[in-house]
């Protein structure tokens, strides 16, 4: 069940769909304390309360004992003491005894204070008193999230080629390295489908151009990559460049579609290009104007894009430039004073994203003007809305490869995400295991982080390692910061490893296609933490470094320096495949418990459930070569199983054609157990 309690004056956020009559009763589980001038929710948990959700946020799949903030953060240092990160997400679930979720629909910042400041308290502060507060009530945790995804709508559907692997650098310079990455790709046998253009592929970064020097004839490259079945996906950054002459600046001047300083002048910000503008899309009309914009670049055979930079990223103010001039002309050189010296450092280091210059600008949301900071997690939401709407009008019977850096709840429903600038480090491994299952909870089904970290200097064995937990997310794109060792598959030496375990994710693409549609369709997860499988099993709920993916699978991915393997719980008896490649495996049935499992570098374990079949297609090189009218079945069964798999062309929008499932069953024949199915079975391996 779910009640809608109104405060104030609400922004409209477009997080919710299917939306629910506002209650007159004072609002249920919480209580309201009024504290300089803001409104505060408390709700006092059970010392064994688990609380889920809040999406991109930092720490573990539990959120307690910590602060978080909703408010999008250009934030490339997610250390632990982090609190916001690039994502808003502001759904939790408190599970125990009683489990009832929370959702605080409001686009300025929240603070989610879950068992910090007392250890048993859990503390909400919205930075506004204008905002909608959804509670839900639900058998339990697994429950109440499937009415939320009900509530905000269904997740959006990606084309299936971007379940290929996907390479990307800050940044690929010209037509000539492009053709080298594909190149030394193919001749090693290391499958790809799509190559990434960052910022430096524009005309001196203005959006929606292509420099003429380093891409002559784009359209004609565009098709020459088709041909060796890669797709280019092109970077969309917020800021438009000021700039005379530039049709994108001339014509939102000329109509008035940039975000507003108080005096009605446009708003000025330094990003990529040097000075400039911010669409201001919280406007319908730039909202289509913006995604009218993408199509000069499908009109050249694009089929995917990243946005960036929304959150919004800001590098300066010209505001925040005098004021930093002013205090470096006023400050004492001679003084000898550490203490000035660190307050130097400081402002020097903090003159991008400041919140002053967030509360300086103004939107135009259909005639109603609000101050950006009210409506700051709407930005980046706003803009892949614009792209995705446009797609959806423009080409309703294709689908458009689309996610963004920033996000709001709703964002969900036009496109996916990635988890931002992260780093080459151990720990941000595990962060991306553990962050899969909130983001599912929050509606974000086509996600993934950078594999091998975006700054920092990757390592052979932590690509490998994330590469064997990258191959069951639905994005599997490897990037890296400009400045930063060379990390694609090829740059470590020999490269049979990368090949073998980059095969075994299109071996996997069929079921892992199949349980991210039936997820999106049913308004589900794809990934789950193990306790929403095995709820009266109470050390599966402690358990937050392995994951259920789909129906089938459960993985614990091994993300330790040096480690050999890894400890792996099982919640009832399981199949162990550890995968050298797609066709190099071994199998080991196992009994519920603990376990030590033994995992090489170049190994990647999988586990099968009990009475659960996975389908396996023969590995390709791309996504267009899938044959998916014969598969190897694995499977650990007893009895009589059934899988069914979803299939469809991968590109229409046609999603509910009773065609395209297809039934794979094991059933006991007069003894003899044997596949019934529509696709021809050229293996089953039954255990």
């Amino acid at each position: 069940m779910i009640k809608k309690y109104v405060y104030g004056n609400p922004v409209p956020t477009n997080a919710v769909v299917n939306d629910v009559e506002a209650s007159e009763e004072a609002v249920q589980y919480l209580s309201e304390i009024e504290m300089n001038d803001k409104l505060i929710f408390n709700y006092v948990m059970e010392d064994d309360d688990i609380v889920y959700g809040l999406g991109e946020a930092n720490r573990g799949i539990n959120k307690r004992g910590a602060v978080y903030r909703g408010f999008c953060s250009d934030e490339p240092n997610q250390t632990e003491e982090k609190d916001a990160l690039y994502g808003a997400h502001n759904f939790i679930v408190v599970s125990g005894v009683v489990s009832v979720g929370f959702f605080f629909d409001c686009g300025a910042e929240v603070k989610f204070d879950i068992g910090f400041t007392s250890s048993n308290m859990l503390n909400i502060e919205p930075s506004c008193r204008d905002l909608n507060v959804y509670v839900i009530e639900g058998r339990n945790a697994y429950d109440i999230i499937k009415q939320f995804r009900e509530l905000i709508g269904q997740s959006y559907i990606a084309p299936m080629w971007a379940f290929g692997y996907q390479q990307s650098r800050w940044s690929y310079m010209n037509e000539d390295e492009i053709r080298e990455v594909v190149k030394k790709h193919r001749e090693k046998g290391i499958p790809l489908d799509a190559v990434y253009m960052d910022i430096d592929y524009m005309d001196g970064y203005k959006d929606f151009t292509v420099s003429e020097e380093r891409f002559p004839d784009f359209p004609a490259f565009v098709q020459e990559m088709r041909g060796q079945g890669i797709r280019l996906v092109p970077i969309i950054d917020a800021g438009v460049k000021i700039e005379d002459g530039y049709d994108v600046y001339e014509e939102g001047k000329q109509y008035q579609l940039f975000c507003k300083n108080s005096d009605g002048t446009d708003f000025v910000a330094g990003v990529w290009p040097g000075k400039t503008h911010f669409p201001d899309f919280l406007n319908t009309n730039t909202r289509m104007w913006f995604g009218s914009k993408y199509k000069s670049l499908i009109d050249s055979g694009i089929e995917g894009f990243w946005n960036d930079m929304n959150e919004p990223a800001m590098f300066y103010t010209e505001k925040g430039i005098e004021e930093a001039k002013e205090y470096l002309n006023g400050f004492d050189f001679d003084s000898g004073d550490p203490g000035k010296y660190f307050e130097l450092s400081w402002k020097m280091s903090h003159m991008s994203n400041r919140r002053e210059d967030y509360e300086s600008f103004y939107h135009n949301m259909d005639g109603v003007v609000v101050r950006h900071d009210q409506v700051h997690n709407l930005y980046g939401a706003n803009m892949t809305r614009a792209a995705g709407e446009t797609f959806m009008n423009a080409m309703p019977d294709k689908r458009i490869l689309l996610f963004s850096r920033a996000s709001y709840i709703g964002s969900h429903r036009y496109g996916g995400i990635w988890t931002g600038d992260n780093q080459s480090w151990w720990s941000h491994l595990l962060l991306n295991i553990k962050m899969m299952p909130s983001l599912n909870m929050c509606g974000y089904l086509y996600a993934g982080a950078d594999l091998g970290g975006f700054g920092c200097n990757c390592t052979r064995d932590l690509l490998l390692r994330w590469l064997a937990f990258g191959i069951f997310t639905p994005l599997m794109r490897n990037h890296s910061a400009q400045g930063t060792r060379r990390q694609e598959a090829y740059a470590f030496g020999d490269t049979t490893d990368f090949a073998n375990i980059i095969s075994i994710r299109y071996s996997l693409i069929p079921y892992l296609y199949s349980e991210y549609m039936k997820a999106c369709l049913n308004n589900d997860m794809m990934f789950k933490p193990l306790a929403f499988e095995y709820p009266s099993d109470s050390f599966a709920k402690t358990v937050e470094d392995q994951l259920l993916v789909g129906e089938s699978i459960m993985i614990a991915p091994v993300y330790e320096q040096n480690a050999v393997g890894r400890y792996v719980y099982l919640p009832e008896d399981m199949l162990l495949v550890l995968f050298r490649s797609a066709s190099q495996r071994r199998y080991q049935v196992m009994k519920k418990g603990m376990h030590f499992i033994p995992a090489a570098v170049n190994e990647v374990p999988m586990f099968i459930r009990k009475d659960k079949l996975v389908p396996l297609c023969r590995n390709t090189q791309c996504t267009d070569e899938i044959d998916t009218s014969m598969f190897e079945i694995i499977a650990y069964a007893d009895d009589a199983i059934e899988y069914r798999m979803y299939e469809d062309d991968g590109i229409s929008r046609n999603y509910t054609s009773p065609d395209n499932y297809t039934s794979f069953a094991i059933r006991d024949m007069d003894g003899v157990l044997g596949a019934v199915a529509d696709k021809t079975i050229v293996k089953l391996s039954l255990f």
